[in-house]
């Protein structure tokens, strides 16, 4: 529902954020920075900050979605569970499933599952994340594939929540990346933050940068088209592996937001999503105190498009190469 009005005069110069919480008493203060900074709330039809100074004579939009009832309801949606005790649930996502509810995915989501399964299995899950996010200590994106821990007591979320802070997890990411970076081993320093100008995106062009920090280590190239990177994430930062490896001039293939359309299709290969997968998650656990590490392998999509990749590759060494010969650089997986 989209709603204008304009600043009357006589209105003191305040912070857009706390003029909108006196206007707007259903709402919190942070549900509506949130709304700030996707661009759903403007003046004068520019994009700004909830710190923006507002002062009389300003038009505000809003285009602020419906509220929906907040009844998270458990669904039967198949889980692949690597783990489970009192405290703690590892799991392996699918692409394509979001984390928690918001609006606009009220249901279909990972934590609609895990409720079921709790549901089901009479567990218990931790509260500390509220209604939307129970148990959740961190996140992936929808695209993204991979290993992620879930909390049943509080005790487990809070001991893993300052694992997490204090970057002790490990943690090892694969992509599937646009070209073939010229180092085969790197160190990515680029502190970043909500685009300035894009609210929806992430970037060096901020004005609240945080330091971020990853780690790459090439593993196989595909002729001069595609390689496949390991990565080691030192912080934890939205979108940072895919922001990171767009300023290394390799966005992640399927990347559309970070990358534009040339990643879409390489070679007359569909590339179905963010070819990026969170392969191994290790940490100590909260209440044994041992370490624990989980490995899954890429899943199905990621393995169609490599295979289609090394298809293409070892046809054109037959075609190019004196018979008996091949180019083990492009197929044998190496560290450069």
């Amino acid at each position: 529902m989209i709603t204008e009005f304009v600043i009357t005069a006589g209105e003191q110069p305040k912070r857009l954020d706390i003029f909108l919480v006196g206007r707007e008493r259903d709402a919190s203060r942070s549900a509506l920075q949130r709304l700030i900074e996707v661009g759903r709330i403007r003046v004068n039809d520019q994009l700004v900050k909830p710190s923006h100074k507002i002062k009389p004579g300003d038009k505000i939009t809003m285009d602020v979605p419906k509220p929906e009832p907040l009844s998270i309801k458990g669904e039967a949606i198949p889980l692949e569970v690597l783990f489970e005790d009192d405290s703690l649930l590892v799991l392996n996502k699918p692409p394509g499933i979001v984390v928690h509810p918001a609006p606009g995915n009220w249901s279909g989501t990972l934590v609609n599952a895990l409720l079921h399964h709790f549901q089901t299995s009479g567990g218990t899950i931790s509260t500390i994340g509220g209604k939307e996010r129970p148990g959740l200590v961190h996140r992936l994106d929808k695209e993204t594939s991979g290993v992620m821990v879930i909390t049943k007591t509080d005790i487990a979320h809070r001991a893993l929540a300052a694992q997490f802070k204090l970057h002790t997890i490990t943690r090892v990411y694969e992509a599937l990346v646009w070209g073939v970076p010229k180092k085969g081993r790197g160190v990515i320093d680029l502190a970043i933050g909500r685009d300035s100008k894009d609210r929806k995106k992430f970037s060096s062009r901020t004005t609240s940068p945080k330091e971020s920090v990853t780690e790459y280590v090439v593993t196989r190239r595909y002729d001069k088209v595609a390689a496949h990177v390991l990565l080691y994430p030192q912080t934890g930062r939205t979108h940072q592996l895919r922001v990171h490896l767009t300023s290394l001039g390799h966005p992640i293939l399927g990347d559309r937001t970070y990358g534009g359309n040339k990643v879409m299709v390489l070679a007359d290969i569909e590339v179905p999503r963010v070819m990026l997968h969170a392969r191994t998650l290790g940490f100590t656990h909260p209440s044994t105190g041992t370490g624990e590490e989980f490995t899954r392998p890429f899943p199905a999509d990621m393995e169609r498009v490599i295979h289609t990749l090394e298809q293409r590759i070892m046809s054109k060494d037959r075609t190019s190469t004196p018979s008996g010969a091949t180019d083990v650089n492009v197929i044998n997986e190496e560290l450069c």
